[in-house]
């Protein structure tokens, strides 16, 4: 069996271009996973995902706890074999989506309780819980159970909250099953509050995880102070195992916390934005409801290597768009997804190339000419 590695193989101030080993295969680091909430990357087939050059998605605890339910799952040996995805997969432990979708939620030292928002029932998920389900998922990298502080927050109850985590994070390690090629993540927490973060990091290096998330980020306090409790967490941060950023978001963001030196990622808005005519492109975002797109011959992005990138014009999106054409949504949601693994290839690449801080200010200039050109035209 292939044991759960991690190797940095180059740098770039803070930034790291690294190769994570598990038992379902290799992940070259920086690496943006795609989300697979329901076991599905929605619009997408699992085929269609690898070849954009996605090693590694992510699916969710809590979403498949209530449907089909993780003993039915387990029943096919796991979401891998039920979905037909191959590769490594990361299971979101479910806490954030009990904060932001469940009803009637009651919380507890020992864990929470809640409604489905799919159908009222009633459910209790603890730390040891979420990691027994994760198992059933055969998750390659299963994520310590954590709750989400909300943000704004008074520093207090982030404290709380985070210390509560903690407690949780060394009952999901005591609950964990250990296998050959498999990870547990631990998840720092403390909002925007340097000493919190340090604390949470501390504690959590304590108890000894195979790869650290920063949680509580991308919850509503904006790029800036993101980027700043990023400047303050990551040094307190493990340089020999993999960092992984939470729910992560827009290109820029990408790009600006793999600078700070992050290797992970996943983000719902490449295919949510294909759901909602949005296309992720070199020369920044295009909305392709917009009549200026109905006679425009161009594709849609040359530079990324894929069919949904080069090979229709942006007037037959448009048309699928606003004809409500089920081939627009999978189609651009293929070309963002592609379009983020093409960002993170030119990542690793600027990394081992030692320009890192050339790419990121041409990215970001590029992100901005388009941005000023896209205008919000949509009558047709």
């Amino acid at each position: 069996m292939t044991a759960f590695s991690f190797q940095v193989q180059a740098t770039d101030g803070a930034a790291r271009r690294g190769r994570l080993v598990t038992a379902h295969g290799e992940i070259d680091t920086p690496a943006f996973m795609p989300v697979g909430t329901a076991a599905t990357v929605k619009a997408m087939f699992p085929e269609t995902v690898a070849a954009t050059g996605a090693q590694i998605i992510l699916a969710n605890t809590y979403h498949l706890m209530l449907r089909p339910g993780a003993e039915r799952i387990a029943q096919f040996g796991g979401v891998r074999k039920l979905m037909n995805w191959p590769g490594p997969l990361l299971t979101d432990s479910g806490g954030y989506q009990v904060m932001s979708l469940s009803k009637l939620r009651k919380m507890s030292e020992d864990g929470v309780t809640f409604q489905s928002h799919i159908d009222g029932s009633k459910h209790h998920l603890t730390p040891e819980r979420s990691i027994q389900i994760q198992h059933q998922l055969d998750a390659t990298i299963t994520m310590a159970f954590d709750e989400c502080t909300p943000f704004p927050a008074e520093e207090k109850e982030v404290a709380e909250s985070m210390r509560m985590s903690m407690r949780w994070a060394k009952r999901s390690k005591q609950a964990y099953v250990q296998r050959e090629g498999y990870g547990l993540f631990g998840i720092v927490q403390g909002g925007i509050h340097e000493n919190l973060r340090a604390e949470s990091a501390a504690a959590l290096q304590g108890i000894g995880f195979s790869g650290y998330a920063i949680g509580g980020l991308a919850v509503g306090e904006g790029q800036d102070l993101m980027f700043a409790t990023l400047d303050h967490t990551m040094p307190h941060m493990p340089t020999a195992a993999p960092r992984y950023l939470m729910g992560v978001g827009k290109p820029l963001d990408i790009v600006g916390a793999v600078v700070r030196g992050v290797d992970m990622f996943d983000c719902v808005l490449p295919t949510r934005s294909g759901r909602t005519a949005q296309a992720f492109t070199r020369f920044g975002t295009l909305n392709l409801r917009n009549a200026k797109h109905a006679d425009d011959p161009r594709p849609l992005d040359e530079s990324v290597d894929c069919p949904a990138s080069r090979n229709y014009s942006r007037a037959y999106y448009h048309h699928l768009i606003r004809s409500d054409e089920i081939l627009g949504i999978m189609l651009l949601s293929w070309h963002n997804v592609a379009f983020y693994q093409h960002m993170m290839k030119g990542l690793r690449a600027a990394i081992v190339a030692q320009n890192l801080t050339q790419f990121a200010a041409a990215f970001a200039a590029d992100q901005a000419r388009g941005h000023e050109d896209e205008r919000d035209d949509t009558a047709a």
